[in-house]
């Protein structure tokens, strides 16, 4: 363990730091490579919507078979105290909706999609 001092906006810190080997830090990549989940493909020939941040869903404002148009607010996404719109990004009709109200989503969780 070495001990440093940082300063911080001018607040100084006094941190202690691990020294760990190269197969340590290779290990804990790898198990975390191995538990991320890839996103989610959207069916042939459909936009996919596609969650920009990790968050909950407030409200789920489509359902399968509803017409938007470019623009349109899909849901709304809780994300570090924020709720962010979700959007369309195309005109056409929602052929999935994958999420639902309540639902904690990472970045890139495919939330609905759009033929």
């Amino acid at each position: 363990m070495k001990k440093y001092k940082v300063t911080v906006n001018g607040t100084a810190y006094e941190i202690t730091l691990e020294e760990v080997d190269a197969a340590e830090v290779q290990s804990a990549a790898a198990k975390t490579a191995a538990n991320a989940s890839a996103p989610s493909a959207a069916p042939a020939g459909g936009e996919s919507v596609n969650s920009p941040m990790p968050g909950t869903i407030l409200s789920v404002n489509v359902t399968n078979g509803q017409s938007v148009k470019k623009g349109d607010v899909l849901m709304i996404l809780e994300a570090m105290k924020m709720e962010n719109e979700i959007m369309s990004p195309c005109d056409g009709t929602v052929s999935s909706v994958q999420v639902a109200k309540g639902a904690s989503v990472e970045s890139g969780t495919l939330l609905c999609t759009i033929s």
